[in-house]
């Protein structure tokens, strides 16, 4: 069994809303094989909580505006460090930065076949890394200034 037409049309609109809102490393799995409960999954992540909560509410407006899917259920809402959309089709998870290395979902859908996204979504690939080093640096630099 394969994802649906259905769940890989609201992945990609999910994935290019997650991109729009500056996700990083939007990824997206086939689980239809292994779960009877959903057909796939997207993981995209923000390096703090009010970009977690403007990506979920991208993807829930967009989602909603361009196809017509509203979510069965929302949660982690409040603390907006990991926030799950769940349309049936698929689950959508949106992860503070620190909580997708903590998790690593990747790990544990690994085996499961990677859906191709939007040239956007692609891009976001890294993003989370490249910008914890700019962080390091720039905390860093503040750091040495504050001794001076």
């Amino acid at each position: 069994m394969t994802a649906t037409d259905r769940s890989i049309e609201l992945i990609n609109a999910a994935a290019q809303a997650a991109a729009d809102k500056l996700a990083h490393d939007i990824i997206a799995y086939d689980v239809s094989d292994v779960l009877s409960i959903t057909d796939a999954f997207l993981l995209a992540s923000a390096p703090n909580d009010r970009q977690v909560k403007s990506i979920v509410d991208e993807i829930e407006e967009r989602l909603n505006k361009e196809l017509g899917a509203k979510p069965v259920r929302r949660e982690g809402d409040r603390e907006a460090r990991w926030v799950l959309l769940d349309y049936v089709d698929i689950v959508v998870h949106v992860q503070h930065s620190e909580e997708r290395v903590f998790y690593a979902l990747e790990r544990l859908w690994k085996d499961c076949p990677e859906l191709e996204l939007p040239a956007d979504a692609k891009e976001t690939r890294g993003k989370a890394e490249e910008h914890a080093k700019l962080q390091a640096a720039e905390e860093a630099t503040r750091t040495d200034e504050d001794w001076r």
